[in-house]
């Protein structure tokens, strides 16, 4: 998923904008977290990030209508010198910043829903995704996913 500072032309993905005017846009294709970040940065923007539940709120329908995979990169990382932190919502991940913009640091708690824990770790860099399950006539269920 890309945070995008402008819609890309159709047909390219579907994409969803807020009223303040940041845009969301799914791109399905098998990559890593490079070549994702990278594949954003080349459609002017980044992986995506969420600072609230708006953001979550439109995101997630983004996804559901893109008939998106059950697990797709948004910009979620922890460096290989930060440490894991149980205690917070994101457990030390942090979000890559988007075209310029500063990405926020601290997340609410209802954002820091995680399908498994992440590995408990001080040594290696790791990445994380939105894990995205939907289900028939009800709310897609969500979580991130190291």
């Amino acid at each position: 998923a890309c945070a995008l500072s402008r819609p890309p032309p159709p047909p390219r993905a579907a994409v969803r904008c807020s009223p303040t005017g940041t845009c969301f846009s799914a791109h399905l294709d098998n990559a890593s977290y490079p070549a994702a970040s990278a594949a954003c940065g080349q459609r002017q923007g980044g992986l995506a990030w969420v600072s609230g539940e708006p953001e979550l709120r439109l995101l997630l329908g983004l996804l559901a209508e893109a008939a998106a995979p059950a697990l797709l990169w948004v910009g979620l990382k922890r460096n290989a010198s930060t440490c894991t932190h149980a205690e917070h919502p994101l457990r030390g991940f942090t979000w890559d910043g988007v075209g310029g913009w500063t990405a926020p640091q601290a997340v609410p708690a209802a954002l820091g829903r995680w399908v498994k824990e992440p590995v408990r770790s001080c040594l290696s860099a790791r990445c994380a995704g939105l894990h995205l399950v939907a289900m028939p006539e009800s709310s897609p269920h969500w979580g991130w996913e190291e």
